[in-house]
């Protein structure tokens, strides 16, 4: 795939993902009558509302920020625990199918937006690659 393929379906599956868990993380901060129904349908406590709501929306700028990679790496880590959480949720309570998968659905689109990150940036270098290479090579890397 070409530089500019890459970019373009990058920023496209990057933005179309943070606008999504911006939205998400808004309305759990709102904390409004449905999203009350599912913390106790999940036995959650309401307040986590409170929590995730600032999470998603945090994790959201942070994919889209520029300069700080840690803290888009950490803010994909996050998401990543959200969505295997909320698919481990959503199975504990014995919902639908849809309802557990849905949450896989969208870890894999994020999936494809780490790895088209990680394009990008030409970072993909298999371990086994790293672990004869010198101390020098290693942190041009990294």
């Amino acid at each position: 795939m070409k530089a500019k393929a890459t970019t373009a379906l990058y920023y496209s599956t990057t933005l179309l993902f943070a606008a999504f868990m911006l939205m998400a993380g808004i309305m759990e901060l709102m904390q409004g009558p449905e999203g009350r129904e599912i913390m106790r349908h999940l036995g959650y406590p309401e307040h986590v509302l409170l929590v995730l709501g600032a999470g998603k929306a945090l994790g959201a700028l942070a994919l889209v920020q520029t300069r700080y990679r840690t803290l888009k790496e950490w803010a994909y880590a996050g998401f990543t625990f959200n969505l295997l959480g909320a698919c481990a949720a959503r199975a504990a309570a014995h919902d639908s199918p849809a309802l557990i998968v849905s949450p896989l659905l969208f870890l894999g689109f994020m999936g494809l937006s780490y790895l088209l990150w990680k394009k990008r940036q030409g970072q993909r270098v298999p371990s086994a690659l790293m672990a004869d290479a010198t101390p020098a090579a290693q942190l041009a890397v990294a």
